[in-house]
């Protein structure tokens, strides 16, 4: 189904001066093989949506947010999570999360998430499908193991009720859920994210990623191994599909 006329509603979590927030947006244009004028932003930090702006759109995508951790304790941060549980969780508005947004849905569900560095993950990563994820009609035409995009140093502890697990890795198990029985999916991982765009994101970030930094004139490392990701950036515009599809039923 054709995303023409699609309204999106892309939700942040970034300073407004932060160049990695039109970044961003312009990523899930990408992803999502729309006009990025498109999708509609909204600075979760100042003030979660209200109503009025969730009934102009069909779905809504979250984002990353470099600057900000879901364990923070910032003063914007309940309110946010606030409205997470009540429009997504338990209303179930049609929701993408990715990264942060995945760690936003994680705790407005009643789970837990923790900094952990040494699970941290930065760069590219093979992810496993789990047998769940082999039953979910968005996850089972992957592969069972196929490459994602990552940059965390959060992650979960375990799922809320009814957040089905669909994807792993070894370093970080809960990579992936869906809200049973709804559209609300999110990943740990970056689905609007291609090779280049998350060495540009990488690169904005380093200070916050790396706690060994090559020396000046050497390689990074982290920057050589990062790969391809074709088969996660299918997900956004099919997860888009299934919504408008499950619309016109």
């Amino acid at each position: 189904m054709s995303l023409d006329g699609a309204r999106i509603l892309l939700l942040q979590a970034r300073l407004h001066t932060d160049p990695m927030a039109p970044h961003e947006h312009q990523c899930f244009a990408d992803a999502l093989r729309v006009p990025r004028a498109q999708i509609t932003v909204h600075n979760g930090i100042l003030s979660p949506p209200d109503a009025s702006v969730l009934a102009r759109h069909d779905m809504m995508v979250i984002g990353g947010s470099g600057d900000f951790s879901v364990t923070d304790g910032e003063a914007w941060l309940p309110p946010f999570f606030t409205f997470l549980r009540d429009v997504v969780v338990e209303r179930r508005f049609p929701t993408f999360g990715s990264c942060f947004g995945f760690q936003a849905l994680v705790v407005a569900g009643g789970g837990e998430v923790i900094t952990d560095l040494d699970r941290s993950e930065i760069g590219t990563f093979d992810v496993d499908v789990t047998p769940a994820g082999q039953d979910d009609q968005l996850f089972a035409p992957l592969s069972p193991r196929f490459t994602v995009q990552l940059g965390h140093k959060d992650r979960a502890t375990g799922l809320p009720a009814g957040y089905v697990h669909v994807a792993s890795t070894e370093r970080c198990p809960y990579q992936a859920f869906r809200l049973r029985g709804s559209h609300v999916v999110a990943t740990q991982f970056h689905p609007e994210l291609s090779r280049a765009a998350t060495i540009t994101r990488y690169k904005h970030y380093l200070s916050l990623y790396q706690l060994n930094p090559p020396a000046p004139g050497e390689r990074d490392p982290v920057i050589d191994g990062f790969r391809d990701s074709d088969d996660a950036t299918h997900l956004l515009p099919r997860w888009a599909d299934e919504v408008l599809s499950a619309r016109v039923r």
